[in-house]
């Protein structure tokens, strides 16, 4: 284990969630105190954090403070569902997740269908926020059950759809090919001077062979002949914005994530997409935070070739490496390739025996222990460490 050559006197731990087993602010918990066991006069600071999927909210709302609000808004096919979204900055910014409205997990694998699926009750989160003051929206659009390019959301937020007889279209994926003409006379004027920020963590466009359509359209329940559907009314859906507004959003990196609701933000509302660990971690002004410490630490679930994507971990080697500040890597799965063990942390660590079934590593008391244990072993290392290079 590479560990500076001074003393450690100041850790910073900024952990994703073990899921499955432990949350962010659990695997914190668990490595401070095995770390105290041996370095009691040590500063800890735990930062929550997320890379823009699940847990996002939660991590800002902790790192940040702020306040939830719940809405009752339409799930996917229109049943009415609690959602919750969050407030920080003193009021000024709104975090919402689309899948707290728009989820593929509030439908039964029966009721998944992105023709018919949209994200209208995304659009009434944005619309409260709106209502509630915000002037700044920070998104995170994973785990979406549509494929409609967000024109549910949109709808929400007083834009209409109309067809070539006139008639004002309403649904989901479907709709797209059949849509005419944009009317925005309605749309909310809160929305001119509102700043969207994007997580996103995919490239894909908006259609295409590697659109939203094909690649992600199949997992929400679409058949080969909705794929084929669905991509052709992407294709309209982006010839149409450009007749109306110039914009051509058929080719952005990330245009397809969420079945098209990320070219649906930057087309309407010059949203910015932005890798999800990025966001979060200049919204919590994560470099402000770790200027003056010694060391971070941190890790999630499993780490692999897909840690060095986008992933929370690699985003925070990288703003730490900065700083001249090494950082160690955790994880319950640690996959031996040459790409993590050459990407700069200091170490990367398993916090699990090699032999210890994968069940009995996720029950909730032994990955706590586990963890607890890896944090002595880091504390002790940094003794040694220090020893050795004052010597």
């Amino acid at each position: 284990m590479k560990l500076p050559c001074a003393p450690i006197n100041n850790i910073t731990l900024a952990f994703d969630s073990f899921k499955g087993s432990l949350n962010s602010a659990e695997v914190a918990d668990a490595f401070e105190e095995g770390l105290h066991t041996v370095l009691p006069h040590c500063v800890v600071r735990k930062v929550r954090i997320a890379d823009g999927g699940e847990g996002t909210l939660e991590a800002l709302i902790d790192s940040v403070g702020g306040k939830y609000e719940t809405v009752i808004v339409n799930d996917p096919i229109g049943r009415p569902v609690h959602a919750r979204y969050g407030i920080i900055e003193e009021g000024d910014t709104a975090v919402i997740e689309l899948a707290a409205a728009s989820g593929l997990t509030l439908l039964s694998h029966e009721e998944r269908n992105p023709m018919t699926t949209d994200t209208y009750g995304t659009g009434q989160l944005i619309a409260h926020a709106l209502h509630k003051g915000c002037k700044k929206i920070l998104m995170c659009i994973g785990g979406s059950a549509t494929n409609d390019a967000g024109v549910g959301l949109l709808r929400a937020l007083g834009h209409r759809f109309i067809d070539i007889e006139g008639n004002e279209l309403i649904g989901g994926g479907e709709v797209l090919q059949h849509i005419h003409k944009i009317d925005d006379t309605q749309v909310l004027p809160q929305l001119s001077e509102t700043q969207i920020t994007v997580a996103c963590d995919v490239d894909n466009p908006l259609w295409g062979t590697n659109g939203a359509a094909h690649v992600f359209a199949p997992q929400k329940g679409a058949s080969p002949a909705m794929v084929c559907e669905l991509d052709n009314g992407l294709r309209h859906f982006a010839n149409i914005i450009r007749q109306f507004n110039g914009k051509d959003v058929s080719t952005i990196p990330g245009g397809g994530a969420a079945g098209g609701v990320g070219a649906a933000l930057v087309a309407f509302f010059n949203a910015q997409l932005k890798s999800g660990i990025d966001m979060v971690l200049d919204t919590i002004r994560f470099e402000d935070t770790i200027k003056d410490c010694d060391l971070v630490v941190t890790g999630e679930g499993k780490l692999d070739r897909q840690t060095l994507m986008g992933k929370a971990p690699i985003g925070i080697l990288h703003r730490a490496r900065k700083h001249n500040i090494p950082v160690i890597a955790i994880g319950g799965i640690v996959e031996e390739c040459a790409e993590l063990d050459n990407c700069g942390f200091s170490s990367v660590l398993c916090v699990n025996d090699i032999d210890i079934p994968l069940p009995l590593a996720m029950r909730h008391d032994i990955a706590f222990d586990n963890v607890r244990r890896c944090g002595i072993k880091v504390g002790l290392n940094a003794i040694n460490g220090r020893n050795d290079c004052s010597s």
